[in-house]
């Protein structure tokens, strides 16, 4: 939340409009709650410190990491009431001391992990990367978190070799759609998991489908690929991690992402993800000449200035491929910031395929 104690704003490091307006719009998680629970408000709008920024709302995402965040089950949340949104997209309106001139009016993209949800947001000047003119900000949301996790999952973790076959689980989603097209685009084979209404979607993104309610998915997948696989990306968790490791050949790796499969139930919202690193950690040490791991998005922070590097890296090959033509960003849907309750709803429906995307409205 913006603290009072910091400076007025002045009229050369607010923007177009000569000055921040006194208030934001912002959406907030007052406890555990269903989606309708979520509350919209008006809060002072502070003037950024030195080193920090204000990015006015273009866009911003719905991820799983908000639906496990309103049930309290989030690994690191922060305590309630809080304003979630992972990330956003934006224009610089305002500038603290110490931060590069060259910045005000820029389109950005900012990965803040809580916060997002907001018609202005506060960040860090170093956390901003460059989005490309003439990229709609809800295609470039699209690929912001979810383009940078599949680049890093694909390039970064599981290092198929070429040729190789690959299985995304979940591939209609944010970041199984865009693991897709990145595999295809490197000529891989790709196997992935959705329910039937979805199937056109992966063919046409060049995957081969598979229902991922069928009773016995994981046997349709060792179908297609007796001979086993190159890489499993798998962000469900659960009992079924250990049939996505059964897939994977000699050489290969199972690169898990999350833990889906586990978001409704009823414990503390940290031991399925240990018992996961658990599981993980144990199989990497056998000696059967696969890997497996667990990605996550802020590994490697505490060298921050790697960890922005490899950020800018992703995502500048991320909007290369968008304006190329050769990723395709999928959006589901589109609501103003008002209707982040219905929004949130509609992303845990299961029912769209790709991201749903909040407007300023």
């Amino acid at each position: 939340m913006p603290s009072s104690s910091e400076p007025a704003v002045s009229a050369a490091s607010s923007g177009q409009d000569g000055a921040l307006p006194p208030t934001r719009t912002e959406v907030v998680l007052p406890g555990p709650v269903e989606p309708g629970g979520l509350v919209v408000r008006t809060a002072p709008l502070a003037a950024p410190a030195a080193g920090r920024v204000v990015v006015r709302l273009d866009a911003a995402g719905v991820s799983f990491a908000e639906q496990q965040m309103r049930r309290g089950k989030y690994y690191d949340q922060p305590a309630f009431p809080f304003v979630p949104g992972y990330d956003l997209v934006g224009t610089v309106v305002a500038l603290g001391a110490d931060t590069p001139a060259e910045l005000l009016g820029r389109r950005v993209a900012t990965v803040c992990k809580t916060g997002a949800w907001a018609s202005h947001v506060t960040v860090d000047a170093g956390d901003v990367l460059p989005v490309p003119d003439g990229v709609d900000a809800a295609a470039a949301e699209a690929v912001l978190v979810n383009g940078i996790t599949a680049w890093q999952l694909l390039h970064e973790r599981a290092a198929v070799p070429a040729g190789g076959t690959v299985v995304v689980l979940g591939a209609n989603g944010g970041v199984g759609s865009l693991l897709v097209q990145l595999a295809r685009h490197e000529g891989l084979r790709v196997i992935g998991t959705a329910a039937p209404r979805h199937h056109d979607l992966l063919r046409r993104l060049g995957a081969e489908p598979v229902d991922s309610g069928d009773p016995a998915p994981y046997d349709r997948l060792r179908q297609l690929a007796p001979a086993w696989v190159d890489a499993v990306f798998d962000h469900v968790g659960g009992d079924g991690i250990r049939r996505s490791w059964n897939l994977v050949r000699r050489g290969g790796a199972l690169v898990s992402y999350g833990t889906a499969a586990t978001k409704d139930v009823v414990e503390n919202s940290r031991l399925p993800v240990l018992r996961l690193f658990a599981r993980l950690g144990l199989w990497n040490v056998l000696p059967n000449g696969r890997r497996a791991g667990f990605y996550s998005f802020w590994a490697g922070r505490r060298d921050i200035d790697r960890f922005r590097a490899r950020l800018q890296e992703a995502f500048a090959q991320v909007m290369a491929l968008v304006a190329d033509g050769v990723l395709q960003p999928q959006v589901a849907a589109r609501l103003p910031l008002s209707e982040a309750g219905r929004a949130l709803a509609l992303a845990e429906s299961r029912t769209v395929a790709g991201k749903v995307v909040l407007l300023p409205g």
